[in-house]
């Protein structure tokens, strides 16, 4: 018999052991691990690359507990909102723009705090109704010199405080009055003229069509990563995906909504899926470098106002710019 220290107890508590026998295997040891065992690879992983811990926490949880009937039912009925108010009366989208817009630069706002950026909200929400008002009234002249009176009024709020980060705060306040109310102004661009409902509708099925291209493309094909430090699960069979979807949305909506000339949706089709996409990958872009998930909780299973008008926001001026220069308006 020999005795040992006893890990458990005691140092003086005795341990019988069995002598070692040459030759003899030792026994294993349920659960029992060596030291240098590999970790399985799980690709998931790669979707928490560059994250801080608290944000990695966050996107774990969300994707085990991000409410799917919630999600279709908010999705349901923000669609149909906005169809009734442009069916109603075209005027009536107007006031619906301006709320989603603003929430969504109270959002930007909050987030840009993660980067000690103390971006002023007043000055860009009131400009913001002056941008969509000129838009609707004054055409694009307008709504170019509304923003300009925007970004003067977020310099002189500034101008008026101390100096301590004061450049780093008016640029905070000038991109919170651009991205997204300069971008929807060409939203309301598109609603203006005698066949605007039409144009709207262009847009938001065209926009549609990107979205679900690219989900549809990247789930069943997707193995090439786009921009993965970016956004990993976005990849170039997506893109393909969208780029065809949104050339069949286009030329349908654009013969059937506005009785132009089919091939214009090609055109369109592709403008809008490549704007989209970097409308998708400027928002996850800022998500990832200010270390957050969701702009806002705001939406049950969707997020912030903000994670919906991603893609819209950029993709407003592409399809005005393509229709306004392919599908004349009538006088």
């Amino acid at each position: 018999m020999m005795t040992t220290d006893s890990p458990s107890g005691s140092p003086s508590d005795p341990v019988d052991r069995a002598p070692v026998v040459p030759g003899r295997e030792e026994p294993a040891v349920d659960g029992a691990h060596g030291p240098l065992d590999p970790v399985p690879y799980d690709p998931r992983l790669d979707d928490l690359a560059g994250l801080p811990a608290e944000a990695v926490i966050e996107k774990k949880q969300s994707r085990a507990g991000r409410n799917l009937p919630a999600a279709i039912g908010v999705g349901l009925g923000l669609g149909i909102l906005i169809v009734g108010t442009l069916l109603i009366r075209k005027e009536s989208f107007l006031p619906l723009v301006a709320v989603a817009v603003a929430v969504g630069m109270w959002e930007l706002r909050a987030a840009l705090r993660h980067a000690a950026v103390r971006a002023p909200l007043v000055a860009p929400v009131v400009g913001m109704v002056g941008m969509l008002w000129a838009a609707y009234v004054q055409g694009p002249a307008g709504l170019v010199v509304a923003w300009a009176l925007t970004c003067l009024a977020v310099v002189l709020w500034r101008g008026t405080g101390h100096l301590d980060g004061a450049g780093r705060d008016v640029m905070g306040g000038i991109f919170i009055a651009t991205y997204p109310p300069f971008l929807v102004g060409f939203a309301v661009l598109l609603l203006a003229p005698v066949d605007g409902v039409g144009r709207v509708f262009v847009f938001l099925i065209t926009t549609v069509c990107s979205d679900v291209g690219g989900y549809a493309s990247g789930v069943l094909f997707g193995k090439h990563p786009m921009a993965p430090t970016i956004s990993p699960k976005k990849s170039w069979e997506g893109f393909a995906g969208s780029v065809l979807l949104c050339i069949v949305g286009g030329s349908l909506t654009v013969h059937f909504f506005l009785d132009h000339a089919w091939w214009i949706g090609i055109a369109l089709g592709i403008g809008v899926a490549i704007a989209a996409t970097v409308g998708d990958l400027m928002e996850s872009l800022i998500k990832r470098d200010l270390g957050i998930k969701d702009m806002s909780h705001i939406l049950p299973g969707h997020g912030g106002v903000m994670d919906r008008l991603d893609s819209l926001v950029v993709v407003a001026p592409i399809v005005w710019a393509v229709l306004t220069l392919l599908a004349a308006k009538p006088g």
